[in-house]
């Protein structure tokens, strides 16, 4: 959290024409029609990883799953 918010003050906050100069960016770089895939795949990370942590949370409340305890 602290990174993001260090990285917003160095950057500043995005507006329309940013976002859009990027949006050009990478339709120039990747094309129209491999910009759905790289979306999903980058949809499919993010979702596995907010998994991942909350797992881990879980597990730092509850103990680990399973397993032998030592």
């Amino acid at each position: 959290m602290a990174f993001s918010a260090a990285l917003l003050a160095l950057i500043g906050p995005l507006g329309a024409p940013e976002l859009l100069i990027i949006a050009v960016i990478l339709v120039l770089l990747f094309g129209v029609r491999k910009l759905p895939e790289l979306g999903k795949g980058l949809g499919e990370g993010i979702k596995n990883f907010r998994g991942a942590m909350k797992e881990m949370q879980e597990e730092d409340k509850n103990g680990p799953k399973g397993g032998a305890s030592s």
